[in-house]
């Protein structure tokens, strides 16, 4: 069973990039972030004749979240219960007896600015919440794009993507670290000890050809599913079309339960 994450940067753009890619992929379930589209835009009848049910919470221009599964998702909830939040940033659905988180984090602009704060904000109303949901789905993926580089291997160069960076910030690392607390392993480094496999590369200066990037799209796998984690990788393919994503898919492998 693979459960991938990809942020696609405008569905509207990317959709033969994300059709082909399941086709070749043959995820059981995908979490989609930035598709920039409002709900009654979203191709639902393309992504039905690929062979996938979808579920998903838009906004025209920015932001957007969408699961979507082999099998139907079931209890969906859209948002952070209780956390007052236009921006449409989360998803979760149980898709085959898992339960899929699946969040755009917010970026946060710069460290310190309003943004940042923000941000800092959401990741605590996210955390307690996954706190609550733990409980009440013990077999859980949280995956999507993070924006934060869990740590030094994660970026292709330390001195410059620091502590006191956006993105790999000292703050946000440590809210991330909360997180973890709660029972979730980076499927990721369940397998991979070392540095430089990236996830998302500035479209600038040749950042994906010269492999300046950062891994921060992420699937976190809870402690019930922790045994049957049997790989976890990111597919660089997608990055290479014409008009790509910066980001490119993450995924995990789960081994059937029993």
């Amino acid at each position: 069973m693979k459960i991938a994450s990809w942020n696609v940067n405008s569905l509207n753009v990317r959709l033969p990039h994300l059709l082909q890619w399941l086709q070749d992929a043959a995820p059981f379930a995908v979490g989609l972030q930035e598709t920039k589209l409002v709900d009654e835009r979203f191709p639902a009848e393309a992504l039905a004749e690929a062979g996938y049910h979808s579920v998903f919470s838009g906004q025209k221009t920015y932001n957007g979240v969408a699961i979507l599964g082999r099998e139907a998702p079931l209890d969906v909830q859209a948002g952070i219960p209780g956390f007052d939040d236009d921006q449409k940033r989360v998803i979760a659905a149980t898709v085959g007896g898992i339960r899929i988180v699946n969040l755009y984090v917010v970026n946060g602009q710069s460290v310190g600015s309003d943004k940042y704060e923000y941000k800092l904000r959401w990741l605590a109303a996210v955390t307690a919440w996954l706190e609550a949901e733990l409980r009440r789905y013990p077999e859980m993926v949280v995956l999507g794009d993070f924006n934060i580089a869990p740590d030094e291997r994660d970026v292709h160069d330390p001195e410059v993507w620091h502590e006191g960076h956006i993105l790999s910030s000292a703050l946000e690392r440590e809210a991330l670290q909360r997180m973890l607390a709660l029972g979730l392993h980076d499927a990721y480094r369940l397998h991979h000890e070392g540095p430089g496999e990236f996830s998302w590369w500035d479209y600038r200066q040749a950042a994906f050809r010269r492999n300046l990037g950062l891994r921060i799209d992420l699937t976190l796998v809870s402690d019930a599913l922790r045994a049957r984690c049997t790989a976890a990788g990111i597919d660089r393919e997608p990055r290479t079309l014409d008009r790509p994503s910066d980001h490119a898919p993450a995924w995990v492998e789960l081994a059937p339960a029993g």
